[in-house]
């Protein structure tokens, strides 16, 4: 497991995008107003063709520390998905550790927060028919835009970070009826 270090000043938006810029990364930026949850980013958001993804900041008792990547409207059992990641027991991490680790609040969680985790203590699982999509829809740190990029970018951009995302089946993981 990684060591947790705090963030001096997290990534700006613009050095996000002088960051992916950088990377050859193609994108689009719209700004909207804030939204802190999926049905507010789908009413911002919901024209932009690609999948809009939300995002689930999950620790253990042992520290450990997952960003998921999911489709917005994919259900997630959090007693499924733990041992599929090779995790015990999963929870919530708490704001004041998402901001001390990825360097944003709860509402603007995005796979582009890794950019704050130079340490590497975040491990990153995708959606894997969400990276199948040609485009993904996420906020630039902040929710009040939202970035649109390719799949094969959006990985490209986490790699380059650190960050080699893993591939997981959530569909397979929702809650059973």
């Amino acid at each position: 497991m990684a060591e947790e270090v705090r963030i001096s000043q997290p990534a700006s938006p613009d050095e996000l995008f002088a960051r992916l810029n950088a990377l050859g990364i193609a994108f689009t930026t719209i700004e909207h107003a804030a939204a802190f949850t999926v049905e507010q980013g789908n009413a911002a958001t919901g024209h932009l063709p690609g999948v809009h993804i939300k995002n689930l900041f999950l620790c253990d008792a042992k520290k450990a520390m997952w960003l998921v990547v999911a489709p917005a409207d994919r259900l997630i059992d959090l007693k499924r998905l733990a041992p599929a990641m090779g995790a015990a027991r999963l929870s919530f991490g708490s704001p004041e550790r998402l901001m001390r680790v990825l360097g944003v609040s709860p509402g603007s969680v995005t796979p582009f927060a890794v950019i704050n985790d130079q340490a590497g203590a975040v491990q990153v699982f995708v959606d894997a028919w969400m990276m199948e999509q040609p485009v993904i829809n996420a906020h630039p740190l902040v929710n009040t835009m939202t970035t649109s990029l390719s799949n094969t970018d959006l990985e490209r951009f986490l790699v380059a970070t650190g960050h080699r995302p893993k591939r997981i089946a959530l569909d397979r993981l929702a809650t059973q009826a």
